[in-house]
C-alpha cells in the first residue's frame, strides 16, 4: 500500500504542483544580487523579494516519468539571519515540503525529515530543536506560540497534504515579508486547491512577530488524471 500510494502522488503532485503561472529567477546568482548591506537596522541586510524555494522537473527513474520537485537556493539559507530563519521557519511549519521519515518512522513519530527544516537547520519537523527555536524568538507572540503547540506531521506519501510551489523573502530594516504559493490535494475526495499567501513579520532585538497575514482566494478543483496513469 505504501509503495503505491508513493507512485501515485508524485503523478498526482505532478500534474496539481508541476505548472505555475509566474515565471520565476531561480538562479542563485539572481538572488545574491538581491542581497545588500544596509548602514543601519537591526538585522543590517536588506533583500528584494529573492525566491527561497521553487520547484523543477527531475526524471524518477523508478516512475520513468518526469516529477516536479522542491528546490531550495541554499547559499540563500546559509546567509539568513536568525530572525528570517524564524519568519521562515515559522510558515513552513505548517505546510510540506518532501517531508519524509528518517528511514523507518520511530513510535512516537519524531523522525520527519522536511527540505525547508533542514535547509534553515531545524532539525526534524516538530522536534525540539525545530519548535525550540521558534517558540525563542516569538516568545511574545502567544497567537503563533498557540499555533506552535499543534505543529503537525504529515509526510508527503499522506493521501491529503499541502505543498509550497514558491517562497520569496524580502526584507527592509526590521520587516521581513515571506509571500509563497501553495496547493493541496486530498486523494480519497478527488479535490485540489491552491492559494497564495503573505505574512509579514516585525524584528525586534532577538524577537519576533507576526504583524499581518494577507492571504489570496482559495481555488478549489477537481483531481483528474489522465488516462492511462
Amino acid at each position: 500500500m505504501l509503495l503505491a500510494l508513493r507512485a501515485l502522488l508524485p503523478f498526482s503532485l505532478a500534474l496539481l504542483f508541476g505548472c505555475s503561472s509566474t515565471e520565476t529567477d531561480t538562479s542563485t546568482e539572481g538572488a545574491a544580487a538581491g542581497i545588500a548591506l544596509t548602514e543601519t537596522g537591526a538585522h543590517a541586510v536588506t533583500r528584494s523579494k529573492v525566491p527561497f524555494l521553487w520547484r523543477e522537473q527531475a526524471y524518477d527513474a523508478s516512475l520513468h516519468d518526469s516529477i516536479s520537485i522542491i528546490t531550495i537556493d541554499q547559499k540563500l539559507a546559509e546567509e539568513l539571519t536568525d530572525a528570517e530563519r524564524a519568519a521562515l521557519g515559522y510558515v513552513t511549519t505548517f505546510i510540506g515540503s518532501e517531508c519524509d521519515w528518517d528511514g523507518k518512522a520511530n513510535p512516537e513519530f519524531s523522525n520527519l525529515k522536511c527540505k525547508t527544516l533542514s535547509a534553515l537547520k531545524l532539525g526534524y519537523q516538530c522536534s525540539i530543536e525545530h519548535l525550540g527555536f521558534l517558540q525563542h524568538w516569538f516568545r511574545n507572540d502567544q497567537e503563533v506560540l498557540i499555533q506552535l503547540a499543534s505543529c503537525p506531521r504529515i509526510p508527503f506519501t499522506a493521501s491529503s497534504q499541502q505543498t509550497f510551489d514558491e517562497i520569496y523573502l524580502t526584507t527592509q530594516g526590521d520587516t521581513i515579508n515571506v509571500w509563497f504559493s501553495a496547493s493541496g490535494v486530498n486523494l480519497p475526495m478527488n479535490a485540489t486547491w491552491e492559494w497564495t499567501e503573505e505574512n509579514i513579520f516585525l524584528a525586534q532585538d532577538d524577537a519576533i512577530s507576526l504583524v499581518r497575514t494577507n492571504k489570496s482566494e482559495v481555488i478549489r478543483s477537481e483531481l483528474k488524471f489522465d488516462e492511462g496513469l
